[in-house]
């Protein structure tokens, strides 16, 4: 694909598309061709051929999957839009077409490749993003905001000039009437948001946006401040953020939008939404935990289990940065690529050749703190160290407690002869002290 004369449009670590602040995607076309019909200008569009086409509130992004690029054509620039033909001729072709006109001399036609694909219900939703013209919105919203931002700086500087008197935020009691109005405000928006299913949905760009800055609000505390505040004040600022990062997801994948191409879409987008899950788990988290999640975050489109096992299936196909796994005892998890078993069995076997892990083991709860897991998964990490001689299981009544493994110490052909200096001196120091 060779579209030099489209703007470049930048993909995530999974191969989506990265959209525009208020930007939502309303449909997908899989294999799509974009042909230029005859014009007598040597300068005329080249043809864009088997590209997925995404419809957004703002362009129409063709994405080649193969070289992991992708082109926007802005609707701002499309003049005219012409439906797929409805004549017996065109009802048997293999390839509908929908023609858009971007300027006097030019039209693209839409070649829609394969029969699963539906080529009418896609002009509807295009025809509907160009009614609404979304993009006029998003630039007034910019304009207003910096206009906002200029006049702001403008007061800041004090200066007479006219205008509205506006009294001055100072001390305690000006301090508080600002925070007032702020909370005035978004109780306002959230008021309006929840009227009903129409105007969340309508809202929810708006609500993550809110979020976002509410969540970096907390997050740019001053290091005095976070060194002045006790730990429960930390905890509840922690546990915020954390809310706010798993608010919502601005244009969730959904079977309406994506058609036939859900499930891989729906892969690209769960492989995106893992990313910060996995830094802050440790590379790993539980399947059960990411189902959790996800569905949290994209509020109203809520998923089957079924649906989110057939998109981690789909990893294996996709070029993205997790996996799923599934360890000997059942227990699913969500892996980044880049986490290394060895890393973990290295810090298991340093905590378990400690004085007390030496005296009492380890149990799973012990190796969750200890590596900041939960204990479902510390106790797999246990077993498979385990599984490759790093430690020893005893089974009692009060549960697994697991131990590092003397007998490697030991010559098989000698049962008396020990390493001077090992793990078995340790281990008889550490308990000589306990008795």
């Amino acid at each position: 694909m060779d579209p030099s004369w489209l703007p470049t449009v930048p993909l995530t670590g999974s191969g989506r598309p990265v959209l525009l602040p208020a930007e939502v995607e309303r449909s997908l076309l899989p294999s799509v061709d974009l042909l230029p019909e005859p014009n007598p200008n040597p300068n005329s569009i080249p043809a864009i051929k088997s590209v997925l086409l995404i419809l957004t509130s703002h362009r129409l992004l063709l994405v080649d999957e193969p070289s992991a690029t992708a082109r926007a054509l802005p609707l701002s620039s499309v003049v005219h839009a012409f439906p797929p033909k409805k004549s017996l001729k065109h009802l048997f072709s293999s390839s509908p077409k929908i023609r858009i006109q971007i300027s006097s001399s030019d039209v693209l036609t839409i070649a829609v490749r394969g029969g699963k694909s539906d080529p009418e219900a896609f002009f509807e939703r295009l025809w509907e993003a160009l009614k609404a013209r979304a993009w006029e919105e998003s630039e007034a919203a910019a304009a207003s905001a910096a206009e906002g931002s200029t006049a702001a700086a403008e007061g800041s500087r004090g200066g007479g000039g006219g205008g509205g008197i506006r009294m001055p935020v100072v001390g305690v009691a000006g301090l508080m009437r600002k925070e007032q109005e702020m909370w005035e405000n978004t109780d306002k928006s959230l008021h309006d948001a929840f009227q009903d299913l129409n105007a969340l949905m309508s809202k929810a760009k708006e609500m993550v946006s809110l979020a976002e800055k509410m969540r970096l609000k907390l997050l740019s505390t001053t290091s005095a401040q976070q060194e002045n505040a006790n730990d429960g004040e930390m905890g509840s600022k922690q546990e915020m953020q954390d809310w706010l990062l798993s608010v919502g997801i601005a244009s969730p994948v959904t079977k309406e939008s994506a058609g036939a191409l859900y499930h891989q879409q729906l892969a690209r987008q769960l492989a995106d939404f893992v990313k910060l899950p996995l830094e802050k788990a440790g590379g790993m988290i539980a399947l059960v935990d990411v189902y959790c999640l996800f569905n949290r975050a994209r509020g109203t489109e809520l998923i089957s289990p079924e649906d989110l096992l057939q998109a981690c299936a789909l990893w294996e196909k996709l070029d993205v940065p997790v996996m799923l796994r599934k360890f000997d005892s059942g227990v699913k998890v969500i892996q980044s690529k880049a986490h290394s078993d060895e890393e973990v069995f290295a810090r298991i076997s340093s905590f378990a050749q400690k004085p007390d892990a030496l005296r009492t083991g380890i149990s799973p709860s012990d190796a969750a703190l200890m590596l900041g897991i939960a204990p479902t998964l510390a106790k797999e990490h246990l077993l498979s160290a385990e599984s490759k001689g790093l430690l020893c299981r005893d089974v009692s009544p009060d549960g697994f407690r697991f131990y590092a493994n003397l007998f490697k110490e030991f010559d098989p052909t000698n049962m008396y002869l020990v390493k001077d200096h090992s793990l078995f001196q340790a281990w008889i120091s550490a308990t000589s002290v306990s008795v």
